[in-house]
């Protein structure tokens, strides 16, 4: 197995035949729950997890899209319906992580955040926000959706960037697989930019969970054994500039040099989003 599939079936396994079952009031669904993990991968293998199928073409528009400014779906649409049961009534998502980065909190934080990387490599103030403490906060009125990255830390050690991804919550089963491979192509493309290389991608979660419609799937897949190659990116050459003005072939460049080194495992099946 890959070095992703070997950790992501001891997070699987350890989660599920080991933590704590309660009920979740939001979903109704009960959950089993560890709190607290944290995940170390060397992303200069891309974490694609083969034990079961991912769709690659879906983390890899969400990512180009991410690095956008928009908060409107139209673009992402074409690839996903997968955020319209978080959209508003206008086509947009309030808490879409690239309008958080790059536009919420009037300035972008991600262009301040590559500016200051090439200037100054060897700061360790490099943080990127997500989270709205006027509308995500604890006494906040509830809504569709809140960011489950609050933030984000990036810096650049031996003239290798590394990113330090903190999460408040992580569906383990249907969104942390999609999740990791999403931000490690981040970590590419800015690396890119920057003319550095990647190494370390370190994810802290404060609460992992599998849902109980998620059960049976957790349990084949834990079961699973695949011998597959590490897969290795090769980003097309200018990614970050070209998320401005080329992006759809951008995707599909992405996509289909993945796409020729994967051949993983089949679906679990369908596996439906607790709302």
């Amino acid at each position: 197995m890959t070095e992703f599939d070997k950790i992501y079936r001891d997070i699987v396994t350890d989660i599920y035949n080991n933590w704590v079952e309660e009920l979740n009031e939001r979903t109704w669904y009960k959950t089993k729950i560890k709190t607290w993990i944290h995940l170390n991968l060397r992303v200069e293998s891309f974490p694609v997890l083969t034990l079961r199928k991912i769709p690659l073409k879906l983390f890899t528009a969400e990512q180009i899209y991410y690095l956008r400014w928009e908060k409107e779906l139209d673009f992402f649409q074409k690839f996903s319906r997968i955020w319209d049961d978080f959209m508003e009534d206008n086509n947009t998502v309030e808490s879409w992580y690239g309008y958080r980065w790059r536009n919420f909190f009037e300035r972008d934080q991600i262009d301040s955040l590559m500016t200051m990387l090439k200037n100054e490599p060897s700061s360790r103030q490099w943080v990127v926000i997500t989270w709205d403490p006027n509308s995500d906060w604890l006494a906040s009125p509830k809504k569709k959706n809140s960011p489950c990255v609050p933030m984000w830390v990036a810096n650049i050690v031996g003239w290798e960037l590394n990113f330090h991804v903190v999460f408040r919550s992580s569906d383990v089963m249907l969104w942390l697989p999609h999740d990791v491979a999403w931000f490690a192509l981040l970590q590419h493309i800015l690396a890119q930019e920057l003319g550095v290389k990647v190494w370390w991608l370190h994810f802290t979660i404060s609460h992992w969970h599998i849902y109980e419609n998620h059960y049976q799937q957790a349990k084949e897949l834990i079961n699973r054994e695949h011998k597959h190659n590490e897969i290795n990116l090769n980003l097309p050459k200018d990614s970050f500039k070209r998320i401005y003005n080329d992006w759809e072939n951008l995707v599909q460049e992405i996509f289909e040099n993945l796409k020729s080194q994967y051949s993983p495992l089949p679906s679990l099946g369908k596996m439906q989003i607790a709302l």
